[in-house]
């Protein structure tokens, strides 16, 4: 997840991020100027999708951008039904088995559950009791201590982001780079 203060740290954070082997970049819609680092960012190894998106017109304009999936905050309606007519995948966030079957109902495949720092990693087997085929991607809160048991309780993925922005701000490019090949390696383990 790429929240940056203006487009080119939002460029910067990607691209240290891609080269440290994260391959999959959430570029949030909150940055200024975003598409710009879609633009950018086009031509690099790595699977653009957006963030933050709050509105069908935000998603539209990020798929017009280059999104290859959208994700958002909560489950909207109307980014799910416009996300379904282009074939994008919708990852809305999630932290109810009501509003997960809504978005299971809209269509989407992978649930973001925020902020996972409010859940345990057992919080995946509870859902998966009455909802077998809700697939969770923890977001906020998640890092380097805490990935492995998140992905061993079910988890399909993972999202980070805030480690990324405090290694930028720490120490620039290349401590994004490391930090990333750190949580590859872990990921792998």
């Amino acid at each position: 997840v790429i929240r940056g203060q203006d487009a080119e740290e939002a460029i910067q954070l990607s691209k240290a991020a891609v080269e440290g082997g994260i391959r999959a970049i959430e570029l949030t819609y909150t940055t200024p100027q975003i598409e710009d680092v879609f633009k950018e960012l086009q031509n690099t190894d790595a699977l653009l999708g957006a963030g933050s998106v709050l509105d069908s017109e935000t998603a539209r304009h990020a798929i017009i951008a280059g999104a290859r999936f959208i994700v958002s905050p909560y489950f909207a309606e109307d980014v799910a039904l416009l996300c379904n007519r282009y074939g994008i995948p919708y990852m809305p966030g999630c932290m109810t088995i009501r509003e997960m079957a809504m978005a299971l109902e809209a269509g989407c495949d992978v649930l973001k559950l925020f902020p996972a720092n409010h859940f345990e990693p057992s919080f995946i087997k509870s859902v998966n009791g009455p909802l077998p085929n809700v697939r969770i991607m923890p977001t906020g809160g998640i890092n380097l201590d805490n990935m492995k048991e998140w992905l061993h309780a079910g988890a399909v993925a993972t999202g980070i982001g805030s480690d990324l922005n405090k290694a930028y701000q720490s120490g620039g490019y290349e401590a994004v780079v490391e930090l990333s090949k750190k949580y590859m390696q872990k990921s792998a383990e």
